[in-house]
């Protein structure tokens, strides 16, 4: 009896456990079914047991998700799980996709947005707050960003957070002054410029704070390197700068500062460091620029109005008089500048040359001649001929024999000497109506700028080595402009300078040396104390070959 108990048992107990087996097998496939055609069911179950800390789960996801419950439970508190679950799964950017491997990438995307993010996500988005229950578990998204989020900047785009004290950050520009050029440095602005003269500033006016400001220290004169020039230049401090002086002129026009100290005064430099970077700095604004001057020589003006008058229709401004502010928009400090008194098209605005200085100085005094015509009749058209004299050194000394040599060649001969205080429009005229130009080596040379174009500079270079320095000066300027350039070369027999040295001396025997002394020592010995006496016949072969270029 004992035994049939036993095995009746173990019958029952057997029969409990198959049947246990079969439940849990239920279990494992309506789970298995669950999870492979709604997932969303079962992560809806699961949710409020999830932290709102789980890695991949955004702020704004959790609040947007937080917000579509609250709307469920106060609109369909009777629905019921089945409902929920079609209602989450129906949402439009929300994307679901059973495959590992493309889950992992999404959760890789919202791992890697930066705390900054989800603190910019989270003060945008309106519906979160720091009281919000705990968090729900989002699915991976097309973006980073869920339902409801605000449009979040791009990467690149600075953030500004007055909140957090943070600094805003400008697009990164290109420094005010370029100090690279071996004739002159020169700053160029774009913006608020303001320029107060009592100050002995210019300045770039920045609309946001900087950490370092951008200073520099400018002599606004093409001369570069001379600290002799730069005595008479006044130093000018170009810099930006979060404060400034309220303006009290304001201008719709670009300005140039520069300034007329230095040489200015001595023809040569007039043009070389003044007139021709004028032309090649302000030339392009076709008038419409305002000039602001610093060592403002009022002679100076008075001389040159003609020109400055072509280059801007306003009158020149003092930058050293008063306590004005006068605002730009547009600002150049400084004279663009190449060699001697010369144009290199390639570093020029619009590919300015020589010729086209030439000819804007002729327009700007009003002189008719463009090119000098071929001489067909000398008995109907004597070339005409202007020998530049001169009065304290390089003089001709055998002038009279030089004027009659010319005449009975068939050149009628014109011998004058501009007045350096004086304006340039009457000499400009006097050169303008000549076919050729003879000088010995100086500033009155300069007057070449005005002979017409096929016309002939003879430069006459005193005894001494100064070759060099004479065709750097005159001949290649005068190449440029379309000139026919000869230079004549001095020998001892035809300089003063015998008179003063013996043929033995390194004045004729090692000229070189005397240059190395520097320049004041080469430009007292060859300079200053040599005056001329052409070899009449060796000249003649000149004006001989310059006729026969005429008469061609």
């Amino acid at each position: 009896m004992g035994s049939k108990l036993r095995l009746v048992r173990s019958t029952n107990q057997s029969r409990r456990f198959r049947f246990l087996l079969l439940i849990v097998g239920c279990f494992i496939v309506t789970v298995t079914f669950l999870v492979v055609s709604k997932p969303q069911a079962l992560v809806s179950n699961l949710a409020d047991g999830v932290s709102s800390d789980d890695d991949g789960v955004n702020g704004a996801d959790s609040a947007a998700l937080r917000r579509e419950e609250e709307d469920d439970e106060r609109g369909h508190e009777s629905e019921s799980n089945n409902e929920k679950e079609e209602n989450l799964s129906g949402e439009k950017n929300i994307v679901v996709d059973a495959n590992p491997k493309e889950e992992v990438h999404e959760h890789e995307l919202t791992e890697s947005i930066t705390e900054s993010e989800e603190h910019s996500a989270k003060s945008d988005d309106p519906g979160s707050s720091q009281d919000d229950a705990p968090g729900r578990l989002t699915l991976p998204t097309v973006s980073n960003y869920s339902i409801g989020d605000h449009t979040q900047p791009e990467s690149n785009t600075p953030i500004v957070s007055e909140k957090l004290g943070e600094q805003i950050q400008t697009p990164e520009r290109k420094p005010l002054c370029d100090n690279s050029d071996r004739r002159a440095d020169i700053c160029e602005m774009n913006g608020d410029i303001r320029i107060h003269g009592s100050t002995s500033s210019v300045l770039f006016v920045e609309s946001l704070k900087i950490e370092q400001s951008e200073a520099w220290q400018i002599h606004p004169y093409a001369r570069k390197g001379d600290q002799a020039c730069f005595n008479e230049v006044r130093e000018l401090m170009v810099k930006a700068s979060n404060e400034a002086p309220q303006c009290t002129t304001n201008y719709d026009v670009p300005s140039i500062v520069f300034s007329i100290g230095g040489y200015a005064g001595n023809l040569f430099h007039d043009f070389a460091d003044l007139l021709v970077p004028l032309f090649l700095t302000a030339r392009q604004f076709n008038g419409e620029v305002q000039f602001v001057v610093t060592n403002l020589k009022s002679w100076w003006i008075t001389k040159f109005n003609p020109v400055l008058q072509k280059l801007s229709k306003y009158p020149v401004i003092n930058f050293d008089l008063g306590n004005d502010v006068h605002c730009f928009k547009q600002a150049i400090v400084g004279l663009r500048a190449h060699n001697e008194f010369q144009i290199d098209p390639a570093r020029a605005p619009n590919g300015y040359t020589m010729v086209d200085f030439a000819k804007f100085m002729r327009s700007a005094v009003s002189v008719g001649r463009e090119t000098v015509p071929n001489i067909e009749d000398l008995s109907a058209r004597k070339p005409r001929l202007l020998i530049i004299s001169r009065k304290q050194s390089r003089i001709f000394t055998n002038i009279n024999e030089i004027v009659a040599t010319a005449e009975e060649m068939g050149y009628e001969v014109v011998v004058n000497e501009a007045d350096v205080s004086s304006g340039i429009s009457q000499f400009a005229e006097i050169v303008n109506s000549c076919d050729v130009m003879v000088g010995v080596y100086g500033s009155g040379l300069t007057n070449s700028v005005f002979l017409p174009q096929n016309a002939t500079l003879i430069q006459v270079v005193p005894w001494g080595g100064l070759e060099w320095m004479a065709s750097n000066s005159y001949g290649e300027p005068a190449k440029q402009m379309g000139l026919n350039y000869v230079q004549y070369s001095v020998g001892i027999e035809e300089s003063s300078l015998l008179e003063q040295y013996p043929k033995d001396h390194a004045v004729f025997t090692d000229p070189a040396s005397i240059h190395i002394r520097g320049f004041q020592e080469m430009r007292s010995t060859f300079l200053e104390k040599q005056n001329v006496k052409l070899d009449i016949n060796k000249f003649r072969d000149v004006l001989w070959k310059t006729l026969e270029q005429l008469i061609q």
